[in-house]
């Protein structure tokens, strides 16, 4: 079972869960998004409608539960030093996660360098008693289910029961060299990408 959580779009997913259904022992796709709220990232799973961006963390966490989703916050301590000067996109909701309505946390995100990311979200965890996943964040090849949610049963119905019991374990694995490697590649290729785009405004 795979959750495919594109930004801002669930057309990707649709598509997979379509292509999916029509093929023998393919793995059950979960409908999701990463919405970019105005107060940090937030992830939709079991979705039939995309989430407009752009709104309150509130608003958004609402919008998911609305479709019968599960509302999860997305590398919560997740701060990048432009967005601490005040500046630059938001990423995470940091604390402000334990005041809403949240089905979950992610406490282990795949990305290199978030060991401290992942710690702190873990004690937010142990400070609201949600569930805890774990997300790939998967912009690579590499990435995809190097971070991953534990929990009994196979389906999806079953991740479902188990995030709203609070009875899911995250995981992560450790990356090659390699890995590293072809990660800091697409790092760099973002970072003038977001350049680009600065420049342009």
């Amino acid at each position: 079972m795979i959750a495919i959580t594109d930004h801002d779009t669930i057309q990707g997913a649709l598509r997979a869960a379509d292509l999916a259904a029509g093929l023998r022992d393919a793995p059950e796709v979960i409908v999701g998004e990463e919405v970019s709220s105005r107060e940090g990232h937030i992830v939709g799973l079991f979705l039939e409608r995309r989430v407009r961006p752009g709104m309150s963390a509130a608003a958004t966490v609402h919008a998911i539960h609305e479709q019968g989703g599960i509302a999860i916050a997305a590398h919560p301590f997740w701060r990048t030093a432009r967005q601490v000067q005040g500046r630059g996109r938001i990423h995470g909701l940091g604390w402000r996660a334990a005041e809403l309505d949240f089905d979950a946390i992610e406490v282990e995100n795949s990305t290199p360098g978030f060991y401290l990311f992942n710690q702190m979200a873990h004690r937010l965890t142990e400070a609201t008693g949600l569930a805890e996943v774990g997300n790939s964040d998967a912009h690579i090849l590499d990435a995809v289910g190097r971070a991953y949610t534990s929990f009994s049963g196979r389906t999806a119905a079953d991740l479902r029961a188990a995030i709203l019991d609070r009875r899911t374990v995250a995981h992560r694995q450790r990356y090659r060299p390699l890995g590293l490697v072809r990660y800091a590649a697409w790092g760099l290729r973002h970072e003038r990408v977001e350049a680009v785009a600065a420049a342009g405004r």
